[in-house]
Formats: structure tokens, sequence, C-alpha cells
């Protein structure tokens, strides 16, 4: 394969959400996989609705995903490549003038419905005269433009899918370009994969006709096709379609709630396909696993649990240095080995501060038993403690005590760290230091 050249296309109308990342992250990754590049292209041509703001998350999104674009286009800085792309498709005879109304067109469908026909767009406009195209407009129509698609079948060999066809002579010819002028999705998207030299489109399965679309548009402009893949979608755990109304399923909700990226990105390309969800150290290896060949068919359920759970498990295996930066941005100047004592009781990252309370205090113990408390601490070994110290201590104890199991362990876990239940006490011991474990023994805050 030579380098391949893939790309995102969000419309900054809206935040992203987790089924907007599951088309993203095949995209990033299979140009990781193979050594390529990704552009990052805004579809803001709907001016109205697209905002700065929207576009300004999209970037912070894509960074917290840990995707960094190649390059990065707007398509409202390229109309006029699209002015001169519909120029030529105009005199190509494949673009024409329509001066239906919403409502003219929608009276229309339910008469061809009510007839059981197809609600297919009847290509009347075609049948206007110059002087009947003239008249409309004297009466203040301003046309929109149609593609006319040839009435044949197209096919492709899909990424994913396999062979795949669809039969243009069942669509209505495409919209392109609205009344007041201004582009709909088709043609700018087919004008930027050309132009940039797109190789691969990886999308989601709903745009399957709009590639026989824009298959024939291709070849209308004389452009070289890029290969197509459409992977399944992503529905709620209840099997409803994901959209940008579902806040808490917005990239910007979900790193609100304390997930974690790499979970997000693994269990977005992972879920619906053959391979089995997992935790990631990177997105190198996110890399490794992903193939699009390994896509199923059916719809992806994304479960936020399922998140939620492979989150935690993430974050139990993240190693000091990938997390050293995040921790001192919580206030938890930590150690590695801190981190590897307490990384696996741990759902979410921002949990880490409780633990760093208990480790550096002050923390209020819990002395159910004075008496054995007192004991415990007159067999405290010296410093320096190690990670045999543990061990050794309540061996002693034990022997002075005659405690055993939980009546030994439970006392000392609620005296030195006020909890019933936490991280080994072995790594935790040599954090918390003599000084600390002797007061708190004593019921002391400290």
């Amino acid at each position: 394969m030579t380098s391949p050249l893939v790309r995102t296309a969000p419309s900054p109308t809206g935040f992203l959400h987790i089924g907007n990342v599951r088309s993203i992250m095949f995209n990033w990754l299979f140009a990781r996989r193979h050594g390529g590049r990704f552009l990052l292209r805004y579809d803001d041509t709907d001016l109205a609705r697209s905002k700065p703001e929207f576009a300004e998350a999209i970037a912070e999104d894509l960074a917290w995903l840990g995707v960094a674009p190649d390059f990065v286009i707007r398509q409202s800085d390229r109309l006029a490549i699209y002015d001169a792309a519909a120029a030529r498709l105009r005199e190509a005879g494949r673009l024409y003038p329509c001066y239906e109304t919403a409502d003219e067109l929608d009276r229309r469908r339910k008469r061809q419905l009510a007839r059981g026909l197809p609600p297919v767009y009847d290509r009347a406009a075609l049948k206007l005269t110059a002087e009947d195209r003239a008249q409309l407009e004297a009466e203040g129509r301003k046309p929109h433009w149609r593609f006319l698609l040839e009435p044949r079948i197209v096919a492709w060999n899909d990424l994913v899918r396999g062979e795949a066809h669809v039969d243009c002579a069942s669509l209505s010819d495409q919209v392109l370009i609205r009344e007041d002028g201004s582009y709909l999705y088709h043609l700018p998207s087919v004008v930027d994969d050309a132009e940039t030299g797109v190789t691969h489109v990886i999308r989601g399965e709903d745009h399957v006709t709009n590639t026989a679309v824009q298959i024939q548009i291709f070849e209308a402009l004389g452009a070289t096709l890029p290969l197509f893949g459409h992977h399944n979608l992503l529905t709620t755990a209840s099997g409803e379609g994901l959209s940008k109304r579902l806040g808490h399923l917005s990239l910007r909700g979900l790193r609100e709630s304390g997930v974690e990226a790499l979970a997000v990105a693994a269990l977005a390309v992972l879920v619906g396909s053959s391979d089995a969800v997992r935790p990631v150290a990177s997105l190198d290896e996110l890399a490794g696993l992903v193939d699009l060949a390994h896509v199923s068919r059916a719809p992806a359920k994304f479960d936020e649990h399922e998140l939620e759970a492979l989150s935690a498990r993430t974050i139990h295996q993240l190693p000091y240095d990938a997390v050293a930066e995040r921790l001192a941005v919580l206030g938890v100047p930590a150690s590695e080995p801190f981190w590897l004592a307490v990384r696996g009781n741990l759902g979410k990252l921002d949990d880490v501060k409780a633990w760093w309370q208990v480790v550096e205090g002050p923390l209020q113990p819990v002395v159910t038993d004075p008496a054995f408390a007192a004991m415990a601490a007159s067999v405290l070994p010296a410093e320096p403690f190690d990670a045999t110290s543990w061990k050794s201590w309540t061996q002693a104890v034990g022997a002075a005590t005659g405690a055993k199991g939980k009546a030994l362990f439970m006392p000392l876990r609620l005296a030195l760290t006020g909890l019933e239940h936490g991280p080994e006490l072995a790594t935790l011991l040599p954090l918390i230091g003599r000084e600390k474990a002797l007061k708190r023994l004593a019921g002391e805050a400290a």
C-alpha cells in the first residue's frame, strides 16, 4: 500500500459524540498503522449553523483523544474551488437548475407515495424551456441545482463490506447547491477529497448511498477515485441511534466525567468487531489491533457501563510516566512507587487524590482497640521500610496478640488508612512511614 491519506470531516455545528469518535479513530488508526497522513477538514459551508466555538471544541476533543492532524482545512475558505467545479458540471450538462419550492416537492412526494411509487424526483425541471426558467425567475424564484445521475449501478470493493453496489436509477438527483448559492454536502466533499489527494474514505454505513452519488461526481469531474470503507454504526445500549443531542455522550461530557481517553478510543473501535474489547497502553498499540476486515455488519452497541469498566482497567495498567504530568495537575506530586501502589484501586484518575491524602495526611485514623494498636506500635520495625516490612510486622503483632486473619489485619488497616479496603499495605506502609504510622496507631491525626 502506498502511503495513505485519510480524513475526518466534522461539521462545527455541535459537539463531537462517541459515534463520531468511531469514524475518527478508524481513520486516524488506519493512517497510523500504514504510515499515512490524517487530514482534519471542517465541513463548514453551512454558515448559519457553523460556529467557531464548535470548531475549537472539535480541536480540543481530538487533542484529548491524542489525535494530531497532519494538516487542517476549512471548506469556508475554499468556495472559489467549488464554484469552478460547479461550472464544469454545468458545462457538462450534469448540474441543472430546479425551481420547485420545498412545499411543492413535499406534495409531489406524497402523491407518488399515495400511488405506490418511490418518492424519487421526477426531473420535471429538465423539461423547462429557457422562457419557462426566465418566467420563474421573474416571479422571484431562485433555482437550486441538482446533479444529473446516470441511471446505472455503481459498484466498488468496500474496505469493510466487500463487494458493494447501489442502483442509482432508484435515487433522486441530489441537490448540490441551495437557492442562496451555498453548497450542500456532496460537491465540496468530492472536490476536497480529489484536490487534497485523499486515498481512503472511511466512514459510517449511513453513507453507502452517498458514496454511489459521489463516485458519479468524481467521474464527472475526471478525478481519481479513492477507496471506500463503510463501518457499522454505534448505537446506545438500548439500540438508539447516536446524535449530538445526547450531550452526556459527547466527547466533552465523557471527558468531564473522568473517563480515560484511551478507553474511549479503544471501545469506540473494538466494539462491534471480532476483536475483544480490551484496555490498551497507547494509540500505537490500538492501531496494531484495529483491522477494518474485522468489523461486523451488525450495529455496535455502546454501553456506558462497559466504558467505565474499561476506563478503570486502562488506568490499572498505565505506567507512571504516562500519568506523572496529569498527577501534578491534580495537585498530587507523587512518585512511581506511590502510583504503582494505588493505581489498581482507582476507578478514575481523580480518585488518586484520596489515596494521596491517605499517604501524606493528615488523616484521622480509626482505632477500634487501643490496647491492640499500642501493642502493634511497640513492635513496629525500625526504618527504612521495604517490601518485607509489612509481613514481618504483622507476624510480630500476631505473635504478641494471638490475632489472625481479619482480626489481625483489619484493625491495622483502619488505623493506618481509616478505611476497610484499599491497596496492599505492604506497598502503602513504606509510603506512610514510621512516624505517621505510630501517630495513627495512637489515634492521632497524622
